[in-house]
């Protein structure tokens, strides 16, 4: 068995007037993420670390945002195209560990649905998705709640 590991990393602007999509499901907040898709930090990691992984470059490779067809697009759109995309080389996902940085909303409480949500898209199993939530305690731009940022890494498989 062949195995590869990924790195991933995602940082979006809170705005006012977006919705908060994170780990693939809508939080209730009063601020949003600002971006060209629906702006999940969290999926957004996670493709880039699962891309990675495969050398097949990056998000924004992938999915341009100069592209009307990625405009507004569910990021658990773009990750189910990922892990497609990687089948098409023989590799699946193994497993992924994400650590989301956010002041507010506080994560815990939201991990086990996105954990269940995330293994749904990608083929896998709930306990295949570790995600972490943390803060930066009140410092840089994610302590002035500015924005999110997400970290993750991927392994995936190829059977030799």
């Amino acid at each position: 068995m062949k195995t590869r590991v990924g790195f991933g990393f995602d940082v979006h602007q809170l705005v006012e007037g977006r919705e908060l999509w994170l780990g693939g499901i809508l939080l209730e907040h009063h601020h949003g993420l600002l971006g060209h898709s629906d702006a999940d930090v969290l999926v957004h990691a996670i493709c880039d670390a699962l891309l990675g992984a495969a050398a097949l470059r990056d998000i924004g490779y992938h999915f341009p945002d100069t592209s009307d067809e990625t405009l507004g697009m569910d990021s658990k759109v773009i990750l189910k195209e990922v892990v497609a995309l990687l089948a098409a080389k023989g590799y699946r996902v193994g497993n992924i560990d994400a650590t989301v940085c956010a002041e507010q909303p506080k994560l815990n409480p939201h991990i086990p649905a996105m954990q269940q949500c995330l293994a749904q898209v990608m083929g896998i199993e709930a306990d295949d998705v570790s995600i972490k939530a943390t803060t930066t305690e009140k410092l840089g731009f994610t302590g002035r709640q500015e924005g999110i940022s997400a970290y993750a890494v991927a392994l995936i498989e190829k059977e030799d």
